[in-house]
C-alpha cells in the first residue's frame, strides 16, 4: 500500500501542472519576442542613425568644399565665421587644414598631423577627391582636397551629434524598460489565461476521478471557455452514458446467468437426492425424476453452448462456413419444427415463402437466426397465437420477416432487445424454451455476415423482425448447394 502511495506521490512531484506550463510558455514566448524586437529595433535605428549622420556630414562637407572652390580668395575672418555657422547649423565640426596638418582654421589645440596622414591614405584608397570614413568608433568624417589662396589643403568635417555608444545605451535602456513592462503584462495575462484553461481541465479531471470510482451520475458537460475542452466533456458524457449502460447490463447479465445456472443445478441436485432417498426402488418415479434431471442438464448445456457461441462469434473465432443454399426450402424446413405447437397448443403459423430464393452464407448459423426469430415471435405473440413467416425477393436481396400480434416493443426498449439477457417488462409463458440469448445470437451472426436486420414495432399492435439475405453472385448461382 505504501509503495503504491509513494509511486503516486512521485508521479505528482515529477509532473508539472498545466497552469504552470501555460504560464511559463507564455512568459518565455513574450520574453523571446521582446528580446528579438529589441535587437531588431537597435539594428534598424543604428543603421538609420549612421545613414543620417553620414548624409549630414557629407552635405556639410560638400557645401564647404563648394564655397572654397568657388572663391579664389577668402578672407580669414569671413571664412572662420562661415565655418562657425556651418558647424552650428549642421551639428558638425568643420575645419580647413593645411597640407601638412600643422595649421587649421579655426585654430584649435588638436594635432591634425596624424589626421592628415590618415586623410591621404583614405583619399588614395577611395581614388577620388572626397571620402567619408570613421576616424574612430564614435564619429564619421568627410574630407576633400581644396586649394585656398594658392595653397593646397583639406576640408575636414566631423560629426558632433550624440555618439553611437550613447545612442545605443539609450535604446538599450528604453528596450529594457519596455521589455520589463511587457513582461509584467505577460505575467498577468498568461497567468489569467492559464488559470482559466487549467481550471477547466482540473474540473474535468476531478469529475473523471469520480467517474472512475463508479459514480455514473457525474455530469461532464458544461460551458467551458475552450471548444476542445467542451468537446472533451461531451465525449466523456457520452462515454459515461454508454459505460453506465454496459455496467447495468453486466450486473443484469451476472444476475440472470446466476439465476439460470442456479435453477437447473438446484433441480438436478433435488431430484438426484429424491432418487437416492425416495424413488430409487420405484422404477416409475425414478424414471420420471431421471427425466427431469436429463432435461435440466440439457437446458444447462444449451445455456453454456449459447454463451460459448456468442463469445466465439464476438471474438472472431470460428470461421464462417459460407456456401450457396436454397433459403426458401431451408426456411420451410425450419418452420416445420414449430408444427407441434399448432397441434398441441393451438398456434397458427402462416407461411408466405417465395420459392427458389438462394443466398450465400453459413447455413447452420443462419438456421440459428431463423429459429430464434420464429421462436421469439411464438413466445411474444398475442392471444390469437398467430405468427406470419414471410420470405420474398426484394431487388438483389431476399427479405425475411416474422410478424407477431403481441403487445409490441416500446421505442426506448428497441435498442436494448438485441443485448444478452434482455428481458421485456411483459410477463408471459414461453412455449418455446430458450436461454435468453436468442436475439443476441441473431445480432452477432448477422453482423458477422454483414447482413442488414432490424425490427419494426408498435405498442399494442405487435412486432415485425426482419433480415435481408443478399442473393449469390452469378457464378455461384450456376452450381447452388443445398446443404
Amino acid at each position: 500500500m505504501k509503495t503504491a502511495e509513494n509511486q503516486t506521490e512521485k508521479k505528482k512531484r515529477s509532473g508539472k501542472s498545466l497552469s504552470f506550463i501555460l504560464w511559463a510558455s507564455f512568459t518565455v514566448f513574450s520574453f523571446a519576442l521582446i528580446a528579438i524586437f529589441g535587437v531588431v529595433q537597435n539594428m534598424l535605428l543604428y543603421r538609420e542613425y549612421r545613414e543620417q549622420t553620414v548624409a549630414e556630414v557629407r552635405e556639410a562637407g560638400e557645401a564647404l568644399t563648394a564655397k572654397v572652390r568657388l572663391s579664389e580668395r577668402l578672407d580669414g575672418d569671413e571664412l572662420e565665421v562661415y565655418l562657425h555657422d556651418l558647424s552650428k547649423k549642421n551639428s558638425v565640426n568643420a575645419y580647413l587644414l593645411s597640407a601638412d596638418g600643422t595649421r587649421s582654421l579655426p585654430e584649435t589645440e588638436t594635432d591634425f598631423v596624424p589626421v592628415v596622414a590618415e586623410i591621404r591614405t583614405r583619399l588614395k584608397e577611395a581614388g577620388g577627391e572626397d571620402v567619408v570614413f570613421k576616424p574612430n568608433k564614435q564619429e564619421y568624417a568627410f574630407v576633400s582636397s581644396v586649394t585656398v589662396s594658392g595653397e593646397s589643403g583639406y576640408v575636414y568635417v566631423t560629426s558632433t551629434s550624440q555618439s553611437m555608444a550613447e545612442i545605443s545605451g539609450t535604446l538599450r535602456l528604453r528596450t529594457v524598460i519596455t521589455g520589463l513592462f511587457a513582461l509584467l503584462l505577460s505575467f498577468v495575462v498568461s497567468g489569467f489565461v492559464s488559470m482559466l484553461i487549467a481550471r477547466s481541465v482540473t474540473d474535468v479531471t476531478e469529475k473523471a476521478k469520480l467517474f472512475a470510482r463508479g459514480d455514473y451520475d457525474v455530469k461532464f458537460r458544461e460551458d467551458y471557455y475552450c471548444t476542445e475542452i467542451s468537446e472533451l466533456s461531451e465525449t466523456l458524457d457520452y462515454a459515461r452514458e454508454e459505460i453506465s449502460k454496459a455496467d447495468k447490463m453486466q450486473k443484469e447479465l451476472i444476475a440472470n446467468v446466476s439465476h439460470d445456472f442456479k435453477t437447473p443445478l438446484t433441480m438436478i441436485k433435488a431430484y438426484a437426492s429424491m432418487i437416492r432417498e425416495i424413488s430409487g426402488s420405484d422404477p416409475v418415479k425414478r424414471d420420471a425424476h431421471a427425466k427431469i434431471i436429463i432435461e435440466e442438464s440439457d437446458r444447462l448445456t444449451a445455456l453454456v453452448n449459447d454463451l460459448l457461441d456468442i463469445s466465439k462469434l464476438r471474438a472472431g473465432m470460428g470461421a464462417l462456413r459460407v456456401g450457396v443454399f436454397n433459403l426458401s426450402e431451408y426456411l420451410f424446413a425450419v418452420t416445420e419444427k414449430f408444427d407441434y405447437l399448432s397441434q398441441t397448443q393451438g398456434y397458427v403459423i402462416e407461411r408466405e415463402i417465395e420459392e427458389d430464393l438462394y443466398t450465400r452464407a453459413d447455413q447452420e448459423k443462419i438456421g440459428q437466426v431463423l429459429y430464434n426469430l420464429i421462436g421469439n415471435a411464438v413466445n411474444y405473440t398475442g392471444a390469437d397465437k398467430k405468427i406470419v413467416v414471410r420470405l420474398y425477393g426484394k431487388g438483389k436481396v431476399s427479405r425475411f420477416e416474422v410478424v407477431d400480434s403481441g403487445n409490441g416493443i416500446a421505442p426506448e426498449e428497441i435498442d436494448g432487445i438485441w443485448e444478452r439477457y434482455y428481458r421485456s417488462a411483459e410477463t408471459h409463458k414461453r412455449p418455446v424454451k430458450g436461454t435468453g440469448l436468442g436475439l443476441s445470437i441473431v445480432k452477432t451472426v448477422l453482423e458477422s455476415h454483414g447482413f442488414r436486420f432490424g425490427v419494426l414495432s408498435q405498442v399494442g399492435k405487435g412486432s415485425c423482425f426482419w433480415a435481408e439475405f443478399p442473393a449469390p453472385e452469378a457464378e455461384d448461382e450456376e452450381s447452388p448447394k443445398n446443404l
